[in-house]
């Protein structure tokens, strides 16, 4: 296999403490102002803002980069509707008789339950998909590498950048979700990895009272 061809880095560029300092502080307080809701308007919102969210998505770093992701964007009501019913008879089943005891008590300050009406609701479903190996021009199949942790990493940056542009969103992850392959036609080889549901949040959108964990908590620093 021939090494691939390296060139010099000419997109970095060094900045100045106080511009470095300002820039993470002002970044920091922008996305402590991120929130996931669940009460979306059905008010539509720019293509382009979410095409270029998928663009920013793409840049992540990923295992060998094969970028082994697709990002299916639903805004058709007729497919909203079907994923919500699938997405909601594998919910009822989660919280009838699926889910541990635990789980459920973890979930109650949020009052989920199996009823799902944002994915009908809101004008766009990314529906993203981790591919386990990726064909070849030959049709030969190749492996990827590190996929979870590189669909992860694409999935964080395209919820940074939609919540940059303005827009909300809520991380849905209905179980199993296999139903997603059939309805979407997608092939075996990608297993559907989350729904990402993106929009303007309704007028009277709440959201929990939430605290997040001191930095001493999360970080050590040696």
């Amino acid at each position: 296999m021939s090494k691939p061809q390296l060139e010099p880095l000419t997109t970095f560029r060094r900045l100045p403490e106080r511009v470095m300092r300002r820039r993470a502080r002002a970044f920091l307080e922008r996305m402590k102002r991120r929130r996931t809701v669940r009460q979306f308007s059905s008010e539509p919102v720019p293509r382009q803002v979410v095409e270029d969210a998928l663009r920013t998505a793409a840049t992540a770093p990923s295992g060998a980069n094969r970028q082994p992701w697709h990002f299916v964007v639903v805004e058709d009501a007729d497919t909203k509707r079907r994923i919500r019913r699938a997405a909601e008879k594998e919910e009822r089943d989660f919280y009838e008789w699926r889910a541990p005891k635990e789980w459920l008590e973890a979930l109650e300050p949020f009052g989920t339950d199996d009823c799902k009406p944002f994915l009908e609701t809101a004008p766009y479903l990314i529906v993203i998909f981790a591919q386990l190996h990726d064909l070849d021009q030959q049709g030969e199949v190749v492996k990827n590498y590190y996929v979870n942790e590189s669909v992860g990493i694409a999935t964080g940056l395209l919820i940074t950048a939609l919540h940059q542009a303005g827009l909300v969103t809520l991380t849905h992850t209905p179980s199993p979700m296999r139903f997603l392959n059939e309805i979407l036609g997608r092939p075996k080889r990608e297993r559907p990895y989350l729904v990402l549901v993106v929009g303007y949040p309704a007028d009277d959108a709440r959201v929990p009272r939430l605290s997040k964990k001191d930095l001493d908590e999360i970080a050590t620093f040696l």
